[in-house]
């Protein structure tokens, strides 16, 4: 059903209502990459635990992928794409330079009124979304804001380097977010950056493919990951025993694994989606969301903790309550 209307004077309380996911159907295993690259699946496996991922064929677009995930979402909490109000794309990679992703997965989806936007912050981009959904709902300004993470790393990936071409995929995953119970919603954010170690993950706009210094983004990555988790949790005046369940962006399972055992989150309550997904950067998170309420780990009322770091270097980390209405 519909999210509820806040009472006349009552400031709205932003909540996740609904989430969905799409990945593409052209499956890359290991045992593709090793047939073309020296490499091998033990590798692979043990320094990124990343075992297949999807690419979009050459005749698929972004825009219909993030279409799919956005519906779902709409399906998953009961409501209808004409009433979403905004409509935020969180991607580096969309169809076009412009126009941007935006208006055509809004087009497709039948958000006809809705706003439209998208936003570049490489793999923080959905909780910035997220963030700025929140705002919209608390300030009444909407009711319902899609949230979706969209991306399509294979077009800007060197599929001949081998350091880099194991590691990513495409995907797109979304929420819906509207007013929710009185109580915690969704929290305050912790967000960073660092301008100086940009030239350590970037793609010129004249040579669009990943460059990456593994170890240093490794290092910070987990540093900046775990500082932004800590600040957020004293922030929102929460514990990290009453988190329900630990999502980080999926860079591979090593970052995740360092960041949850500096928090002392146990792994059962971490996501570990990376193994199928690879990392898919802006979409990581909502994807990884998606597998965790069908795998039964996201229930109405869960406190979801969020963290994200990606090219810039930019960093973020978010809470939030789980279809809490």
């Amino acid at each position: 059903m519909p999210a509820p209307s806040p009472s006349a004077g009552e400031r709205p309380t932003p909540t996740i209502l609904g989430v969905g996911a799409a990945v593409p159907d052209q499956l890359i295993t290991n045992a593709d990459l090793v047939a073309r690259l020296d490499t091998s699946d033990e590798w692979i496996v043990r320094r990124t635990g990343i075992r297949e991922r999807r690419h979009l064929r050459p005749t698929e677009t972004l825009a219909e992928l993030a279409a799919r995930a956005c519906t779902d979402a709409v399906i998953d909490a009961g409501c209808n794409a004409a009433g979403v109000d905004h409509l935020i794309i969180a991607t580096i990679t969309p169809d076009r330079l412009t126009p941007g992703l935006a208006p055509a997965v809004a087009a497709r989806i039948g958000a006809a009124h809705a706003g439209v936007l998208d936003v570049n912050a490489a793999c923080t981009g959905f909780l910035y979304g997220l963030d700025h959904a929140a705002a919209l709902i608390e300030s009444g300004r909407a009711r319902h804001v899609l949230v979706c993470g969209a991306e399509a790393l294979s077009r800007i990936t060197d599929h001949e380097d081998r350091a880099t071409a194991v590691l990513f995929g495409d995907g797109a995953g979304a929420v819906l977010v509207g007013p929710g119970a009185t109580g915690r919603g969704i929290g305050s954010f912790v967000f960073g950056y660092d301008d100086t170690l940009a030239d350590t993950l970037y793609a010129e706009r004249d040579a669009p493919k990943l460059q990456m210094a593994g170890q240093q983004v490794y290092r910070h990555a987990v540093a900046r990951m775990t500082e932004a988790a800590q600040e957020l949790l004293a922030r929102n005046g929460v514990e990290v025993e009453q988190v329900d369940y630990f999502v980080a962006h999926q860079a591979n399972a090593r970052i995740v694994t360092a960041v949850a055992d500096a928090l002392g989150v146990p792994h059962e309550k971490v996501s570990f989606n990376v193994e199928w997904t690879a990392n898919t950067s802006a979409a990581s998170i909502p994807l990884a969301l998606a597998a965790a309420q069908r795998d039964g780990h996201l229930k109405p009322g869960s406190l979801v903790g969020m963290v994200a770091f990606g090219a810039g270097f930019v960093w973020a980390a978010g809470l939030a309550s789980w279809k809490d209405t």
